[in-house]
């Protein structure tokens, strides 16, 4: 009786030291409780400098002029949006290789080690009798080593692997969609901002100079005026022209200085860096734009990445109704491995086992219905989002090819009436040299061949604009993605260079585009 006690004293002292340390470890996970710690000031301002060291530090500086290939080239090559959907690229590809490793067996090692403070000793007791029939026994050391090294492969779990890698492969390739709908829009808009930039530095040094003479000349016809030298109507109309002509020129010289800005920020260069366009030769001929009208909507509807993203998710869902079917199966472990033991008392330390596992989760007979809905669903939502991208890109198209013919029209009007208000000037000056026209007059006109100048460039620059339009609404690849990864800056200007010019050899002389009804044949064939 008193060993009874003795042992029962014994499990009282341990169930209370247990009690005390689960105690303890709760007070102590109550004292650690997490919470949140906003950044200092200290570290916000690191954090900052760091990241304005490093957004433009990778990049050579440009040199004395940039021309439109090398804006191409640096866009390409350090804008950041381009590097994020790199780095997007390359994550799904990372993932794709994960998920190529999933299909792999699983091969894992154990070891472990146990120990006690008395052996784990035991007796038998008579079923018939329920009498002691042994004495108490132990078959294993107080301390002792274990582990195992085992092969296991569920074949069930290889088939969903393969599923999903396939589908991971999808996602890389919705990547590089996205990809090529960012490097097509970063050209477009670098083509945009480059020509209105370099129409901004023309405006600012023809400007500059004729800034000083117009002021004269408003001196000169007040003085007229206070002098009553002519009559108030006409130095007051006079003044009032100039003023015109002038306040049109800022309100455009405005506008198109924020395009050197934004070109800047296309080619990750900071905006208060002082860089100059390079004029470019030829850029009037070729600007008309040649494609048969029937195949314009097929070309875009095979290269538009939009419409291959949708296709891509479109498969990726049709792969989840095979996933969704492969769950309902039972799943079967195939095991092997090697085990080793230090307990002394084993007769065999060292064996080989192996066996075989079936297991079936009956709830997935009940969701599979369920299942299947929702990935019905979701096709039909991917389907109807297919359509209304290809309706998209076909109206992108038709509205993209008549404002190109638009731009066309108005460069060819800005064309001549720059070429008229040329001859005007050069008339008014010949007048001015014979002392038969007022230098007045001859400002006036000088600020108006100015003006003719600007409108002539802001039409050549919607005429790139929407030929640029018309490159993105078809889905031409103008710089294919092979072609500027791994090159350096220079070497990726000549490529650029020759894509460029090769894509633009494509395109022959337009035929006019036909007056069609709001809602003819040919609309709805479109």
């Amino acid at each position: 009786m008193v060993q009874v006690r003795s042992i029962g004293a014994g499990r009282v002292y341990r169930i209370a030291v247990t009690l005390l340390g689960a105690t303890m470890l709760t007070a102590a996970m109550t004292a650690c409780t997490v919470k949140p710690q906003p950044l200092g000031q200290v570290e916000l301002g690191a954090y900052a400098a760091d990241k304005l060291r490093r957004v433009g530090s990778d990049q050579p500086l440009p040199g004395p002029r940039i021309d439109l290939y090398e804006a191409f080239a640096r866009a390409l090559k350090y804008n950041l949006d381009q590097r994020v959907e790199i780095m997007q690229t390359a994550v799904r590809a990372r993932e794709l290789s994960f998920a190529s490793y999933s299909m792999l067996p699983n091969f894992v090692a154990n070891s472990a080690y146990a120990g006690r403070d008395n052996y784990a000793a035991s007796s038998s007791i008579s079923v018939l009798t329920q009498r002691q029939s042994l004495e108490p026994s132990y078959s294993q050391d107080k301390n002792f080593v274990y582990g195992d090294l085992s092969l296991s492969w569920n074949i069930l779990d290889f088939g969903l692997s393969y599923v999903r890698a396939r589908q991971a492969a999808d996602a890389v390739l919705i990547a590089e969609e996205n990809r090529r709908r960012v490097v097509s829009r970063i050209i477009e808009d670098v083509r945009t901002a480059y020509w209105r930039a370099l129409t901004s530095e023309r405006l600012a040094s023809r400007l500059r100079a004729l800034e000083g003479r117009a002021q004269t000349a408003i001196g000169d016809a007040r003085r007229l005026y206070a002098d009553r030298q002519t009559s108030p109507i006409t130095a007051l109309t006079y003044e009032r022209e100039l003023i015109e002509i002038r306040r049109e020129i800022q309100r455009v010289e405005a506008d198109l200085l924020v395009a050197r800005s934004q070109l800047a920020a296309l080619m990750n260069l900071p905006p208060d860096l002082p860089f100059r366009l390079a004029e470019m030769e030829g850029v009037e001929a070729g600007l008309k734009l040649g494609v048969a009208e029937a195949d314009l909507v097929r070309v875009a509807l095979e290269n538009r990445s939009e419409l291959r993203e949708v296709a891509y998710r479109q498969r990726i869902n049709a792969r989840e109704a095979t996933a969704a079917l492969l769950e309902l199966l039972p799943g079967i472990n195939l095991i092997v491995g090697g085990n080793a033991d230090s307990n002394r008392l084993l007769y065999n330390s060292n064996w080989v086992g192996w066996g075989a596992r079936a297991s079936w989760n009956l709830l997935n007979v009940f969701r599979y219905p369920e299942r299947t809905g929702l990935i019905g669903a979701q096709d039909a939502l991917l389907d109807k989002r297919a359509l209304a991208v290809t309706m998209a890109v076909m109206t992108q198209v038709h509205v993209s090819r008549i404002r190109h013919a638009l731009a066309m029209k108005e460069f060819e009007t800005a064309a001549a009436f720059r070429q008229v208000q040329r001859r005007i000037v050069e008339q008014m000056r010949a007048s001015a040299s014979a002392l038969s026209a007022s230098e007045q007059t001859l400002i006036r006109e000088e600020m108006n061949t100015l003006i003719a100048e600007v409108k002539f460039d802001l039409a050549h620059a919607a005429v790139q604009n929407a030929r640029a339009n018309v490159y993105a609404s078809l889905g031409l690849d103008s710089f294919p993605l092979a072609t500027i990864d791994g090159q350096d800056l220079p070497g990726l200007k000549q490529a650029v260079r020759a894509s460029w010019l090769g894509i633009g050899a494509v395109f022959a002389e337009a035929p006019p585009i036909p007056r069609v009804p709001a809602r003819s044949p040919l609309m709805l064939r479109h």
